[in-house]
C-alpha cells in the first residue's frame, strides 16, 4: 500500500510538470534555453564539475519559475479581484524569477565564454 502512494505522488508530480509545459509560456522558454545549455554542453564536453552547476542553475531557474506560476494562480484562485497586496507578492515572485535566471545566465557566460573563444582561435 505504502508503494501505490509513492506512485500516485509521482503521478501527480508528472501532471504538474506536463501542466507548467502546457500552461505557462516562461516555463517553455526556459525549458527550451536548459536543453539548448544541455546541446551546449554537449557539444563542449564540459567537465563534471561544469555538468553539476549547469543541471543546478537550470533546475533552480524551473523551480523558481514553477513556484512563481503557483503564487500566481493561487492568488488568483483565492481572489480573482485585482488588489494591491497581490500584486507586490505577484511581482516579488516574478523577482525571484528574474534573479534566478540572470544567475544563471552569467554561470552560463563564465562557464561557455572561454569555450567560444577557444573555437573562434
Amino acid at each position: 500500500m505504502a508503494d501505490r502512494k509513492k506512485g500516485i505522488g509521482l503521478k501527480h508530480a508528472w501532471h504538474g510538470i506536463k501542466v507548467a509545459i502546457k500552461l505557462e509560456r516562461n516555463f517553455k522558454i526556459h525549458v527550451v534555453i536548459g536543453l539548448l545549455v544541455i546541446m551546449m554542453s554537449v557539444y563542449f564536453n564540459i567537465a563534471t564539475f561544469e555538468w553539476l552547476v549547469i543541471l543546478l542553475v537550470i533546475g533552480s531557474v524551473l523551480v523558481a519559475e514553477i513556484f512563481n506560476s503557483t503564487i500566481e494562480k493561487l492568488l488568483d484562485y483565492l481572489n480573482p479581484a485585482i488588489h494591491p497586496a497581490a500584486k507586490i507578492i505577484k511581482d516579488l515572485s516574478a523577482a525571484a524569477v528574474l534573479i534566478t535566471a540572470f544567475t544563471a545566465v552569467i554561470i552560463g557566460l563564465i562557464i561557455f565564454i572561454p569555450k567560444l573563444i577557444n573555437v573562434f582561435t
